[in-house]
């Protein structure tokens, strides 16, 4: 598991807004996800949580971009969205754009 000094510097390459939304994503994702495994992963650029080694275990990533951040979920065709707020047209992954700090809490 990446210390945080190691996911700062991976975040450092984008910008404040983004880099500080990821890390308050971060905080929410590893305080309810028990025992979790974070992993950065630099030639996909995101950081993933999984509960194992294979992709099979990954629960969902943080991904940080030029343009903004977003939280993607494996297996995220498969969750419910009342709300209509996945979004991607993969066959497995689903995410949701992170515009703001609001809609992180």
């Amino acid at each position: 598991m990446p210390n945080h000094s190691a996911i700062t510097q991976f975040l450092s390459m984008y910008n404040d807004e983004v880099s500080h939304n990821a890390l308050l994503l971060r905080q929410i994702v590893l305080n309810n996800l028990p025992n979790i495994i974070e992993q950065i992963d630099e030639p996909a650029k995101m950081i993933a949580y999984c509960y194992g080694q294979k992709y099979a275990d990954l629960i969902c990533v943080i991904i940080p971009s030029k343009k903004g951040l977003k939280l993607g979920f494996n297996r995220g065709t498969a969750l419910p969205d009342p709300n209509k707020l996945l979004a991607g047209t993969g066959k497995i992954s689903r995410y949701v754009a992170i515009n703001s700090i609001e809609q992180i809490n």
